[in-house]
């Protein structure tokens, strides 16, 4: 077997591009776990976005992007909202009282509800028994984390299901901006997506009292690094690899990081946090795994072929043609 050489600059950006979005994202979970040992959740997500938002902002207009219209940021701020503020909010809500691998398993379900979603909503591809048998085994493996057994209690229900909302919500977000008027650079479009998120999350921060109860005094280091390497990280350089690997791999292959992303996870929440897994939630992760590899790799139904016109429909062509 032969590898890819690795000598053109195309090549090893792909490579790096593909590290960034396994790496970071990986990581991310982690770090969450690290910035909410002192700060409180939703002002910790507005500081990450509003930094990684302005950096990225100011990047791509001085890279020759047009300037974004009202339009443009109507459109964004509803996508923002919706993606960063509600999905990341939730997830940042969640993981106070679960752990990060858990919560990396279970945001693995974002390719289950594109499926489901795509399907009910936008009335794209019909769903093939590969995908049906996907999306079952997905939403049963994290019945099994919430579900009685053995180690009943240790993985709190509410923590997850806060996780399953915010999949849930970044997939709506997705799909709702294929709708809407936004920039034609996908890199500015993300910019203002992470801007207006991280606006809202601060007002949401400030609304409920998250920051007149913040103890200045008690914040740890370690808490302020972390949310500064979720910016410059995760959000900044993954995001923008992100993006870029969609413009030039294959989907199929970038949708590997729905598979990926969860073992960083729960490797370096063991080696770093000293998370440990119980045989009921490393069952419940493999299960939901299994199922998000049976819909990236499900190839797209044909589409059913257009049934022989009868000899009176072909009579009838024949005399309109002439």
């Amino acid at each position: 077997m032969s590898f890819p050489r690795l000598s053109s600059p195309a090549a090893g950006r792909m490579v790096a591009s593909f590290a960034a979005v396994y790496l970071l994202w990986g990581s991310s979970y982690l770090a969450i776990h690290f910035a909410l040992e002192t700060l409180p959740p939703l002002l910790a997500a507005g500081m990450r976005f509003i930094t990684a938002g302005s950096l990225l902002y100011l990047l791509v207009r001085r890279g020759g992007a047009r300037p974004p219209t009202r339009l443009h940021w109507r459109s964004t701020f509803i996508t923002g909202t919706i993606m960063f503020c509600v999905a990341n909010g939730s997830l940042m809500l969640g993981q106070r009282s679960i752990p990060s691998g858990v919560a990396a398993t279970v945001n693995a379900l974002v390719p289950l509800w594109f499926a489901l979603l795509g399907w009910l909503w936008l009335a794209e591809d019909r769903l093939s028994p590969r995908v049906i048998i996907g999306l079952v085994t997905g939403f049963g493996g994290v019945a099994l984390l919430v579900g009685p057994g053995e180690s009943a209690g240790t993985i709190d229900a509410t923590g997850v299901l806060f996780v399953v909302f915010s999949t849930l919500s970044w997939t709506f977000g997705s799909l709702l901006s294929r709708k809407l008027p936004l920039p034609d650079s996908p890199l500015l479009t993300a910019a203002m997506n992470l801007l207006t998120g991280g606006i809202m999350l601060l007002l949401v921060s400030l609304l409920t009292g998250e920051i007149a109860r913040l103890d200045v005094a008690a914040i740890s280091a370690r808490s302020v690094l972390a949310v500064l390497y979720l910016a410059l990280g995760p959000s900044l350089t993954g995001f923008s690899s992100y993006m870029w690997l969609l413009a030039n791999a294959p989907a199929n292959r970038v949708a590997t990081y729905g598979y990926v992303n969860p073992m960083i996870a729960v490797f370096l929440g063991w080696l770093l946090a000293g998370e440990t897994l119980t045989p009921e939630t490393l069952l419940a992760s493999i299960v939901i795994i299994a199922s998000v590899v049976l819909i990236t790799t499900a190839r797209k139904p044909k589409a059913a072929a257009a049934p022989p016109l009868t000899i009176r429909a072909r009579l009838r062509a024949l005399a309109q043609r002439t």
